[in-house]
């Protein structure tokens, strides 16, 4: 059975360390701080480029050799507000000192140093509807095929009402055959308001050769290496979910399931 559901490993400090080596695949890397105030977090950049989201709280962040001030407004991520965000080529730094606690996901794929340093909303991310009736959900793009902010990261933030599907229809990006699909490895970082919840993703492939439904708790994480990966919210339980997306072309194109391809035909 493959392991693509990650339980955080700690409480404090980084709490998710996920790399290619350790998920078995070539691009995506996640990392995931949970810091009390006063706390500190630093890490070299090496080869990857990194994308700091400030998901919950404050931090003083430098990163590139410069100072960045304090990042971050945002309390509680189900208050639904554009994020803080700062973008770092590979072959630099970055160290954060929490202001108040806070959690910082380290989003991370192969740098090429094509683009510099910089801050990432929240000016310039709307929260954008996607979706029709119970599909309905709602979007933070941070920096996605259309924002040329990176060599090769595309990331989100997504935020399902309870009794809601989202990454549905079901879909996959799993083959190199641009323009009508581009491999795009994934990772989803789940919250759940309330944060007792569970959400349920499943992964699977057209042959069944992978076939994984998984519940999801507060502070999980699920790697998608291939095929569809849908979720769905049960009553009572607001999702929220912040997508990593890498791979050799930073495009974002995917093929629908078969059983659902007419879903997508009629809501479009």
């Amino acid at each position: 059975m493959p392991d693509l559901l990650k339980k955080p490993f700690g409480t404090r400090g980084k709490v998710h360390q996920i790399t290619p080596e350790s998920a078995g695949w070539r691009y995506v890397g996640f990392s995931l701080y949970r810091l009390n105030a006063g706390d500190t977090a630093a890490e070299m950049t090496g080869d990857r480029e990194v994308i700091l989201v400030m998901v919950e709280g404050k931090a003083a962040i430098s990163g590139a050799s410069q100072e960045w001030g304090v990042l971050g407004d945002r309390m509680d991520v189900f208050e639904k507000t554009p994020p803080h965000c700062l973008y770092l080529p590979n072959d630099t730094e970055w160290s954060a000192i929490a202001e108040t606690d806070c959690v910082i996901a380290v989003c991370t794929a192969p740098g090429m140093g094509g683009h510099q340093a910089r801050r990432i909303g929240p000016d310039g991310i709307t929260l954008t509807e996607r979706g029709k009736g119970t599909n309905t959900r709602h979007i933070n793009n941070i920096a996605m095929e259309n924002e040329d902010f990176c060599d090769s990261l595309l990331v989100t933030e997504v935020f399902t009402p309870a009794g809601h599907w989202s990454s549905y229809p079901s879909h996959r990006h799993d083959e190199d055959d641009f323009p009508r699909i581009t491999y795009l490895e994934e990772t989803y970082y789940h919250r759940l308001n309330p944060a007792s919840g569970f959400g349920i993703q499943r992964v699977y492939t057209d042959d069944g050769s992978l076939d994984e439904t998984m519940a999801v708790s507060d502070g999980d994480v699920v790697c998608v290496p291939r095929g569809h990966h849908p979720c769905g919210a049960p009553y009572g339980f607001e999702m929220y979910y912040l997508n990593v997306m890498a791979g050799p072309l930073r495009k974002w194109r995917f093929v629908p399931a078969p059983e659902v391809e007419w879903i997508m035909e009629r809501d479009a």
